[in-house]
């Protein structure tokens, strides 16, 4: 340090907190460089009071560069503060809003030890400050860590899309895989799940006499940074760790807006799951494990089979005398619903008979007139794709091989045998294509 008479390196925070913490450090640091002294002013000597005086305007600048470097040392090694709104403090300690034994229920989960925002940031491969950057909730921005864009709905609407940029999609990768992808999730969940599918989730409807479809109303928007964090903490990890993950997980709406020569990101709403990271889709599916676990246990009592993927839930009755339920069952998935902070979209909600096609969750499920899987893709939509081979065939057309491949392989998932006709025939495209 400049004019203190001592060339040595300062040291990093746990030096510091052996030493007793930043002010019993400082003191050692200035009894080193001759700058402390024992005595107080009025028990010294004129001459020990003129000496004193020479050296006070040294040691105050010399206290203040060593406050200095160890509060810098010790924002070094801890998150300290992220952000206006977000209650956080380094201190692991114990409250009321811990589980009961949670080293039990964080090992019944089989969930990584980690128990400090330190512990948590080794993890990830980042130091304390990248931790910070990524996890700090500020209301007025002039940066983001997604990238943003709209796409067409169904229903000609547009759909956010979030997706994280590099370092925080690498974080969010981690949690998915060592944390939310392995919280307990209902049996009648099929969404983003290893094993299950559209394919799943339409085929436990096949042959339905009766089909009642529901859709839940800004599904990602409701799940919200403290419900995250209560679905965490109840998972049993502490507080502290509960906080850092939510606030990686999630992130809040908003609108750019221009501010002279620079950009703002100005938060619109809550911190919410974003659609596009990784960890969403496991969170949302743990966090609907009570919902699912209602809703089923309110199909067996009228009869009927329950499934949800995503924001869509459907039940269907095997037999036509089941639309005597039908009431019962939109009265009671409408209160399981508010209850467990959702809401319906009540615009969506939609009663299939057996009379009219029936699709779930866009595969078409009514028993077959011949031998046919019992959930497939439409038959309009396979003639589609029939003709978009075959203009590209004729030369007629530049369709994406890789789009009509897809397509292809999602006929195939649920047709094996239409589908490997398809697939043949774009990979004969590809191969004329690449010669």
């Amino acid at each position: 340090m400049p004019g203190t008479h001592d060339d040595r390196p300062l040291p990093d925070w746990p030096e510091i907190a052996s030493s007793g913490g930043i002010e019993a450090w400082v003191v050692l640091e200035l009894k080193a460089r001759n700058l402390w002294e024992e005595q107080p002013p009025e028990a010294m000597s004129d001459r020990e009071r003129k000496r004193y005086k020479a050296t006070r305007e040294e040691e105050r600048r010399v206290r203040k560069q060593l406050r200095k470097h160890a509060w810098h040392a010790y924002r070094q090694a801890h998150l300290v503060h992220l952000g206006r709104g977000v209650f956080y403090h380094d201190t692991v300690d114990v409250d009321r809003f811990d589980i009961e034994d949670p080293q039990a229920r964080r090992l019944a989960n089989d969930l990584p030890e980690i128990g400090s925002a330190q512990e948590l940031a080794k993890a990830l491969g980042l130091t304390i400050p990248q931790l910070r950057w990524l996890a700090f909730h500020r209301d007025v921005d002039r940066g983001t860590h997604y990238d943003r864009w709209l796409i067409p709905k169904s229903n000609g609407k547009l759909r956010l899309i979030s997706a994280p940029k590099p370092k925080l999609k690498a974080a969010q990768r981690w949690i998915a895989r060592n944390i939310t992808e392995r919280l307990p999730v209902h049996g009648a969940a099929h969404g983003f799940l290893s094993g299950r599918s559209t394919l799943t989730n339409a085929a436990a409807h096949a042959g339905a006499a009766v089909l009642v479809k529901f859709d839940l109303r800004d599904f990602y928007p409701t799940i919200t940074m403290p419900r995250v964090k209560g679905l965490l903490r109840k998972a049993g990890l502490n507080e502290q760790v509960a906080t850092v993950l939510a606030l990686l997980c999630t992130e809040s709406p908003r609108d750019v807006l221009p501010v002279g020569n620079e950009v703002q990101y100005v938060a619109t709403g809550p911190r919410s799951l974003p659609q596009g990271a990784p960890t969403s889709p496991s969170i949302t599916n743990a966090l609907c494990l009570r919902l699912d676990l209602r809703l089923s246990g309110l199909a067996a009592f009228l009869g009927c089979t329950y499934t949800r993927y995503a924001d869509d839930l459907t039940f269907s009755f095997s037999t036509a005398e089941g639309a005597s339920h039908i009431g019962r069952l939109k009265s009671g998935v409408a209160r399981i619903v508010t209850d467990e902070g959702f809401a319906l979209h009540t615009e969506k909600t939609r009663v299939l008979r057996s009379g009219r096609c029936q699709k779930v969750t866009g595969l078409v499920v009514n028993a077959p007139s011949v031998a046919a899987p019992p959930a497939r893709v439409p038959r309009a939509a396979r003639r589609r794709l029939r003709a978009a081979i075959h203009n590209r065939e004729q030369g007629r057309s530049r369709g994406d091989l890789d789009s009509l491949h897809g397509w292809a392989a999602y006929v195939f998932m649920t047709d094996p045998d239409n589908g490997r006709e398809l697939l043949e025939q774009v990979a004969k495209l590809r191969a004329a294509h690449s010669s």
